[in-house]
């Protein structure tokens, strides 16, 4: 009898710390994640649902949170969502779907502008986002991320060519943006290397991770990719951007003060661009 009312005690510490940790992390992934699966628990518990329903009943909360919800009291915050599709479009859909695309007004209207830009020049061009921000709340980390977490911040794509084709086109060699690098030449600073040999051993983690056969297949399109951090590095409303020091030498990028190194404690970033707003977001 004692060791029975032991195992079932045993049970229920396990499933509650389980919910305990499903909660953090839908939370700390999505922000609203967590939110849906607390109602989906209540339901199940006062209706008696089955595990399918269950799962529904998740999924139908959040995707009401997510499409209903965030984008009518996100302005309260401060934050607006990006486009999920168009000329202005995340790299990953995924990035909307996790709530993972909105930024503050000025830093909106700041992308598209950058995109009418490059269509003069580029009329095929999208531009593509990676990670920006959560819908709510200030100081909420988008992980992982260290700065994320005020609505003035994003990760824009690459443009990248077929190396077959030399035709541009919205594709990428990392399918979530991330993780395939633009390797330093040996005629240029090596960032990388002296930061992990300075002990951030993280600095190149990602492309451990993200595969990296379609990194023959495709290459950055320089030509492109470098009018739009011209224009971005022009802008009034732009506070700094970053990229690898060995691409701001490759690019011939040292004329423009913005465009800066973000340091050895972050991840590589000769893979995307990061681009942030004034904190005051006013014309300078």
């Amino acid at each position: 009898m004692v060791i029975s009312v032991s195992m079932k005690m045993i049970r229920l510490i396990l499933r509650k710390l389980l919910q305990a940790f499903a909660f953090l992390f839908l939370t700390a992934l999505t922000q609203l994640g967590g939110i849906a699966y607390l109602v989906s628990l209540y339901l199940k518990q006062r209706k008696g649902l089955t595990q399918g329903k269950t799962a529904l009943a998740f999924i139908s909360v959040y995707l009401i949170l997510s499409i209903i919800v965030a984008p009518l009291f996100a302005p309260l915050f401060g934050r607006k969502a990006l486009p999920c599709f168009g000329d202005v479009r995340p790299l990953n859909v995924m990035t909307c779907v996790l709530n993972r695309h909105y930024v503050n007004p000025q830093l909106y209207d700041q992308l598209l502008r950058a995109e009418a830009h490059m269509q003069k020049t580029f009329p095929e061009s999208k531009l593509q986002y990676l990670d920006a921000c959560f819908p709510f709340l200030n100081g909420f980390p988008l992980l992982p991320h260290l700065s994320h977490n005020d609505g003035r911040k994003i990760d824009l794509a690459y443009y990248y060519m077929d190396t077959q084709t030399n035709k541009p086109g919205s594709y990428a060699p990392s399918i979530i943006g991330y993780g395939v690098y633009e390797t330093p030449r040996e005629d240029e600073p090596n960032t990388p290397e002296k930061c992990e040999e300075t002990g951030s051993w993280w600095y190149s983690a990602v492309g451990w991770i993200v595969p990296q056969w379609n990194k023959e297949k495709y290459k950055v399109n320089k030509v492109q990719t470098r009018m739009l951090i011209q224009f971005l590095a022009e802008d009034d409303l732009t506070e700094k951007l970053f990229i690898e020091p060995h691409l701001k030498y490759r690019w011939n990028l040292a004329r423009f003060e913005k465009v800066r190194f973000h340091g050895c404690h972050a991840v590589r970033h000769d893979d995307h661009i990061h681009t942030q707003v004034s904190l005051n977001g006013h014309l300078q």
